[in-house]
């Protein structure tokens, strides 16, 4: 979905490892990464390929030009406020690509164990972006092969919400498996509006 953006310089909120930015250092063109978590315990400095990554546990004004936040505003009391935050802190024309976990009704005892607020509808989430003062480019949702078997497996369960993680360790078969059918649903990824289970936005600073 950032294809074509010719990102240079990332801000990854919510970033943890910092995986995705260095994805994208990696094998796309961008040549630094500023990566902001509260859960640092302090601040690194650090790089991938010759490249620099900046762990931070805040940021005041950027030059970063593609802002993520992946799997981030279901975290959080007021989404709309942390994008508008981020977003008062990157020049005009930068783009945010955002990820959220898909429809409530697939709400179970795995979104409490990962203290989610809320799951969201794509129109939803795209009304968050706006409504923090930013322009929708696109929308989508993403593993949507396999949504009709996780959503039977959360509607027959969902009575059960204590916490508890449903992630579960699997073999070379099924994880090949899993990639098999993610990078088949690739081609679609943009025109997909009508259901999986996480919705991705990508949005501009005007």
């Amino acid at each position: 979905m950032v294809d074509g953006l010719n990102a240079r310089r990332i801000l990854d909120i919510g970033a943890g490892s910092g995986f995705f930015s260095r994805h994208l250092l990696a094998e796309a063109g961008a040549q630094s990464a500023l990566c902001v978590d509260i859960g640092y315990p302090s601040d690194r400095d650090d790089s991938e390929g010759g490249k620099p990554v900046l762990y931070r546990r805040d940021t005041g004004p950027t030059d970063c030009d593609l802002v993520l936040m992946m799997d981030v505003l279901e975290h959080v009391d007021d989404d709309r406020g942390l994008v508008r935050h981020y977003a008062a802190r990157v020049p005009s024309g930068a783009h945010f690509l955002a990820t959220v976990p898909a429809f409530r009704f697939l709400w179970s005892g795995h979104d409490v164990f990962l203290e989610h607020k809320r799951r969201y509808r794509l129109g939803e989430i795209e009304t968050t972006m706006r409504d923090a003062g930013l322009q929708v480019v696109h929308g989508a949702y993403y593993f949507g092969f396999v949504f009709p078997l996780a959503a039977a497996v959360r509607l027959a369960t969902r009575g059960a919400t204590e916490p508890r993680s449903s992630l579960k360790k699997h073999g070379a078969l099924t994880n090949g498996i899993l990639a098999t059918v993610c990078a088949a649903e690739l081609p679609l990824l943009t025109v997909n509006r009508l259901a999986g289970l996480s919705a991705f936005v990508l949005a501009r600073k005007p």
